[in-house]
């Protein structure tokens, strides 16, 4: 039986005839957006905030991992009262009306589906039924929830049906959902996920159109100077299509935030080349499954997991093999800064914890460029507040 909340992916959920959300202005670019986060991560909305050159007051934010944290408070103005750890703990009623955008990204673990109610009483010990608590006490103007696709298909679509009956019936939004690519929205990964938003007044909201993809995964390398983009005399990958912006950033650095990115040339490391003997297990034949997932020197990359530290697969076996100089072919994996920007991070974003902690943030972190096309088709000033 197929469920009415079948997967949105038609373009009757996109906004195809609209002004495309890339050539959307701002109606109030001065006001200043009241954001909270619970499940933060290293603050991928704050960062598309930041990117976008809007004005931002953290409200509260936190996440239970303490390396998150580490890296959360050395990136963005916070306070240790604004800070929670256990979500479990947190009241978030102080807040009420005081929140115009919330968002995260709860784990939604699998639900104990008991008797026919399927909505917030059916929640009960997940991470998710906090989330929703979160909403429910402080009320924000609009909340966007991101998690992984398979949340759809999960127990043949009740989990999902749970989680969109909660949000509509228990918290009282009008709901939005849809799964987006972050390779349709500037960024060479493929990484798909659920986007599901709630607005507290009804609104006729679509979602954002795909934009072609301008770049691919090399330019985003740390060392890699054959991109079309490279530019000899500032040692710089200036990522954007039009070239006198290009030539006019390059004689103005300050005007940065204007182009896409702006990625600094620099020799990686020895020790992300993989040794003669690992190099020969990853390219030859291997186990049967091991071999269909290996490829290298790909133009969209791989989905970067939190598993990418472990063993020498980073970024789910993104590898590249340009420099021949490096070992068999130069073979290597990604480096923590070159992750950061394949999540829409530039390189300003500071690293302050061990390459193993580093990849776990990036992979789990949500693409800040999906992020800046919802706020720009949305326009988030809309509900952003006079100062």
């Amino acid at each position: 039986m197929t469920s009415h909340l079948d997967i949105q992916n038609t373009p009757a959920n996109i906004d195809t005839k609209g002004t495309l959300w890339v050539d959307r202005v701002f109606a109030h670019p001065n006001r200043t957006i009241r954001l909270a986060t619970s499940f933060s991560g290293i603050g991928a909305i704050e960062y598309a905030f930041k990117r976008l050159g809007l004005k931002t007051k953290i409200q509260f934010a936190g996440d239970i991992d303490a390396n998150c944290k580490k890296s959360y408070f050395a990136n963005y103005n916070i306070k240790e009262e604004q800070w929670h750890t256990d979500i479990h703990k947190f009241d978030a009623t102080p807040y009420k009306g005081q929140v115009d955008l919330f968002v995260g990204g709860a784990p939604c673990q699998a639900f104990s589906i008991v008797g026919e109610q399927r909505g917030f009483e059916d929640t009960r010990g997940t991470l998710f039924r906090e989330f929703a608590r979160v909403v429910k006490e402080c009320q924000p103007k609009v909340f966007i929830f991101e998690n992984v696709q398979g949340l759809f298909k999960h127990d043949n679509g009740k989990t999902w049906e749970v989680v969109y009956n909660t949000f509509k019936d228990y918290c009282g939004y009008d709901i939005h959902f849809q799964l987006l690519n972050a390779r349709d929205y500037g960024i060479p990964q493929t990484r798909e996920r659920l986007y599901c938003i709630g607005f507290k007044k009804k609104t006729s909201f679509k979602y954002p159109a795909p934009i072609p993809l301008k770049y691919k995964m090399y330019d985003f390398l740390e060392d890699y100077q054959e991109s079309p983009f490279y530019d000899k005399e500032s040692n710089c990958k200036i990522l954007s299509n039009d070239e006198s912006q290009r030539a006019t950033i390059v004689a103005d650095q300050s005007a940065e935030r204007f182009c896409d990115f702006i990625f600094h040339v620099n020799e990686v490391e020895d020790k992300y080349y993989l040794s003669e003997k690992v190099a020969k297990y990853v390219l030859s034949s291997g186990t049967k499954s091991f071999k269909t997932q290996v490829k290298t020197d790909l133009d969209i990359a791989r989905p970067l997991l939190q598993s990418m530290h472990k063993m020498h697969r980073a970024g789910v076996d993104n590898y590249v093999t340009f420099n021949k100089s490096k070992g068999i072919d130069g073979l290597r994996k990604l480096t923590p800064r070159e992750c950061l920007r394949l999540m829409g991070f530039k390189d300003d974003w500071k690293i302050v914890v061990s390459n193993t902690s580093a990849y776990m943030e990036a992979g789990n972190s949500i693409v800040v460029d999906v992020l800046i096309a919802l706020l720009k088709q949305m326009d988030i000033t809309k509900y952003g507040t006079e100062e």
